[in-house]
């Protein structure tokens, strides 16, 4: 009798341990998974300044990009390209990719000797939704700050400088010989500015020089108390 009563409270002594490990390892459990919880949310927050810069990067690339292969595939194939900025595009101009947004770039192939309605639309890129092509209260605006002298930063997208009468200013003709013209015939300089809601860190421009075609990025960095404008 007596042994049966040691085994039988050796078994429930047994037992009792067993319930008191599983629930230590269910509390360990919680505190792991609480634990990560913390260190995925800390992690989130630290990687969210290289999450900006990153679309910053992106709509700067967005911008930049379609203006140089443009001109070389004017130069290469012998044909004019034009890349709108927004919602202009050459008047009567084929769209088959679809309704263009005021923060899209869009690319045209015009082939000489037709008319300006027969350009076919090769290309459309958006910027990503929290950059646009925009200035900032901030941003260095007199012609010895702003990239290549070109304007006083009042204006987001502003070609044909120093052209009175110019063609439209949102618009940039890639020739032949790779430089860039307006509607009008005449070479078109400017410059283009895309940047997050007051966030000058996020600012970007890119300049275009109309008589050789050459196109310079440019990012906007905190120098002392003030901003200033260094080639990407």
């Amino acid at each position: 009798m007596d042994r049966a009563m040691q085994r039988y409270r050796k078994i429930k002594s047994l037992h009792r341990d067993s319930a008191r490990q599983r629930g230590f390892s269910l509390i360990e459990m919680l505190i792991v998974i609480t634990l990560f919880m913390i260190v995925a949310g800390m992690t989130f927050m630290a990687l969210q300044p290289a999450l900006k810069d990153a679309r910053a990067n992106t709509a700067f690339e967005a911008v930049m990009m379609p203006l140089r292969v443009a001109r070389q595939r004017a130069v290469a194939e012998r044909k004019q390209y034009i890349v709108c900025f927004g919602v202009a595009a050459p008047a009567g101009a084929l769209t088959p990719m679809g309704a263009p947004t005021s923060q899209s770039i869009q690319t045209f192939r015009w082939d000489a000797g037709t008319a300006l309605s027969a350009a076919v639309q090769i290309s459309a890129i958006r910027l990503p939704t929290d950059i646009q092509f925009q200035t900032l209260v901030g941003m260095p605006n007199t012609a010895a700050t702003v990239p290549d002298g070109f304007g006083t930063a009042a204006v987001a997208i502003d070609f044909d400088q120093g052209v009175a009468g110019g063609g439209i200013k949102n618009q940039v003709m890639f020739m032949p010989d790779g430089s860039a013209h307006d509607t009008n015939g005449n070479w078109n300089s400017g410059i283009v500015y895309v940047a997050r809601a007051a966030d000058l860190n996020s600012a970007r421009a890119v300049t275009l020089y109309g008589t050789t075609g050459r196109v310079r990025g440019w990012r906007l960095i905190s120098v002392g108390a003030g901003r200033k404008w260094f080639e990407q």
